[in-house]
């Protein structure tokens, strides 16, 4: 077994493990205690997590990384959305609605060019419709919800990972990357 070697953490590591950390916390907080004053959304445990996992996956390590790991969320998101609203107005959520729309968005996410997000897709799919499930009389609100989450969550890890690359070079000297 191999000992740790921090040595080999650098500076740039350690502000980019802080500044990702302070995203979700950031994330979080708007989730938990800002939104609730200002939009009459149901509160869900869900929300919070399905926003700070898009803050998780969209903070990179460069920025140009960071937009496109959130385009990549949005467009994976989009199409669960708009595949499990049109499944929920007209079907329940069950078992088999959810591998029928995992197929479906699969097959559209590989028609459209987009091969790397359709685990995205398939992963969304599965949270809105087990969701979904759960709670038949509110199904209809799960995949706007979680669009909402994600644009917050996206929106915010982009937006932090911006800003502490800006002042991490702006301190440092090193070029903006």
């Amino acid at each position: 077994m191999g000992r740790l070697n921090f040595s080999k953490l650098s500076a740039r590591d350690v502000v980019y493990a802080f500044d990702m950390a302070l995203a979700c916390l950031i994330t979080y907080w708007v989730m938990v205690f800002l939104l609730p004053h200002f939009v009459s959304l149901p509160t869900a445990s869900v929300g919070p997590l399905w926003a700070v996992i898009s803050t998780v996956f969209v903070y990179k390590d460069t920025r140009a990384h960071s937009v496109s790991a959130g385009i990549s969320r949005l467009v994976a998101t989009f199409v669960s959305f708009v595949l499990c609203s049109i499944y929920l107005l007209l079907l329940p959520a069950t078992a088999i609605g959810i591998g029928v729309l995992i197929a479906i968005g699969t097959l559209f996410m590989i028609f459209i060019g987009r091969r790397d997000e359709v685990g995205l897709t398939a992963i969304t799919i599965a949270v809105i419709m087990i969701i979904a499930a759960s709670n038949p009389q509110e199904a209809w609100q799960q995949p706007p919800l979680r669009l909402f989450d994600t644009i917050i969550g996206v929106a915010i890890g982009v937006a932090c990972k911006w800003v502490c690359s800006y002042l991490f070079f702006r301190i440092s000297g090193e070029e903006v990357g």
